[in-house]
């Protein structure tokens, strides 16, 4: 038996309701199986909120510490504070709204970044926004264009730590931290692609004063309304969209037309009330996780398996690279938790396999293959044989 199914044996039996032993479902870059035990979670949420009523609070935001401690873990980042929100946009906008952009109106990214990020610069550039966008390629003297556009215009650097549509790792973060703290510029990393997939020890990368937004949808398995903005301790933003969640000690005090405050502690950059039923059911799946041992090197060593099959049996079949090819040759130990393919054909690809039961995504030229650690070695083999029928079988 292969390291890939012990582990995918072992855990495939938890996750019944999804049923991810007969399924194939290779979306797990986008939206991962939930194993059986979240919904243990959702019902908990009922019977607390039945029992307790308004006082359910207090529960919730014990779960809410469970989600913090399991990132703090994750990203051996003991002094880093994790605000909660329902999506890294709220996060991400609040964010924003601490930056000093009329006069400082330059934002240093990429052109590798995700919609969201994109999407939300590229309107505020039709406002006046300076929205530089770096190639990521070629990676050899990225890190020199990142330092290069620099300036006392730069409000802040935002970057991928993997990017979405490649799957490759940046491995310039840390010289790029380095080179922007000497300019008093933050950095914000988005990790969506990298929680749980590639480890990171967040102080022996250097990286202890930057933003990292971080999601629960994709590899962590939390779901939907499970995200977190993590800061440094000493951070004192004052986010000018901002909600009463910010400032829970102020709460009872008289209202005056002094500066508005903010509670010194993880709450900083957040807005209201939400619906903390995603925190139970996570609470659940982080248990689930330490349970079955799925540390970051047990995670990361799945992947790597997983990709490296995936590419090994793709190249195997020896596809026409004019109607589909790798995306990147890269060595394995430079690629996230999917198999990125490009092909002018992707999206019908992608509706063609999901015919045939098969779940994969598309953008644009991108195909994605994304395991997870349930996925075996036959579902493998069988997601590559119906791709090469799939190819095979286009107009």
């Amino acid at each position: 038996m292969s390291d890939i199914d012990f582990l995918a044996n072992k855990l495939s039996p938890h996750y019944s309701h999804f049923d991810v032993a007969n399924r194939l479902l290779f979306t797990g870059h986008s939206h991962q199986a939930w194993p059986d035990v979240a919904r243990e979670g959702q019902t908990e949420y009922f019977d607390v909120c039945a029992k307790h009523v308004d006082n359910k609070w207090d529960i919730a935001f014990e779960k809410t510490e469970i989600l913090r401690n399991y990132l703090r873990d994750f990203y051996d980042d003991p002094e880093g504070f994790y605000c909660r929100e329902e999506s890294t946009h709220v996060l991400f906008v609040s964010w924003m709204s601490s930056l000093d952009l009329k006069n400082k109106p330059k934002i240093i990214s990429t052109d590798g970044e995700f919609h969201s990020l994109f999407r939300q610069l590229h309107r505020l550039e039709e406002e006046g926004l300076e929205f530089i966008r770096v190639a990521t390629e070629p990676d050899e003297n990225f890190a020199e264009r990142i330092i290069d556009e620099m300036d006392d215009r730069t409000s802040a650097i935002m970057l991928s730590r993997v990017y979405f549509e490649t799957c490759l790792i940046n491995t310039h973060l840390t010289e790029i931290a380095a080179a922007a703290r000497e300019k008093d510029i933050p950095v914000l990393i988005d990790d969506y692609h990298g929680t749980n997939v590639v480890p990171l020890s967040i102080r022996e990368a250097g990286l202890e004063d930057c933003f990292i937004l971080i999601g629960g949808y994709k590899y962590l398995q939390w779901g939907e309304a499970n995200c977190f903005l993590r800061f440094p301790k000493d951070c004192d933003y004052r986010p000018a969209i901002t909600g009463w969640f910010a400032a829970f000690s102020s709460l009872d005090k008289p209202r005056t037309d002094a500066p508005v405050e903010y509670d010194n502690g993880n709450q900083r950059f957040a807005s209201g009330t939400y619906d903390p039923s995603s925190q139970f059911r996570a609470a659940r799946v982080v248990e689930f996780f330490r349970e079955h041992g799925l540390s970051p090197t047990v995670l990361r060593e799945q992947y790597l398996a997983q990709v490296g099959m995936l590419r090994e049996r793709f190249l195997a079949h020896q596809f026409d690279k004019s109607v589909i090819r790798l995306t990147h040759e890269e060595p394995l130990e430079r690629n996230g938790g999917f198999l990125s393919l490009t092909s002018p054909h992707a999206r019908e690809i992608r509706a063609a396999l999901l015919e045939k039961g098969v779940f994969t995504d598309a953008r644009g030229e991108i195909l994605r293959f994304g395991p997870a650690p349930y996925i075996s070695t036959s579902q493998i083999n069988e997601a590559i044989n119906e791709l090469r029928t799939v190819v095979k079988n286009l107009p």
